[in-house]
């Protein structure tokens, strides 16, 4: 299966992993997605995330999510530019 908007993917896994109040998500690597996590990361809307190769050649990024008082941080995340519609 080939992921052809991988950014909207991340984001997808984060609002979902967020609504289901998980401790972390997991997707795959690439270096487009660090740089949005660092971002994320710098504002304060993760905790942490970190880079774990799976097996050679294959890495995974699990994304540490942060709650505050029980409630996700992240209210509404959503991709406004997208490969069909660029803004």
């Amino acid at each position: 299966m080939t992921i052809t908007d991988t950014i909207g993917d991340m984001i997808a896994r984060i609002r979902n992993g967020g609504m289901a109040k998980k401790a972390y998500v997991k997707t795959p690597d690439s270096l487009l997605r660090r740089s949005v996590l660092d971002v994320l990361k710098n504002e304060g809307f993760i905790t942490d995330y970190s880079v774990e190769e799976v097996r050679k050649g294959v890495n995974e990024i699990t994304i540490v999510l942060k709650y505050y008082k029980g409630e996700n941080v992240i209210k509404k995340i959503e991709r406004v530019s997208t490969p069909g519609r660029r803004v």
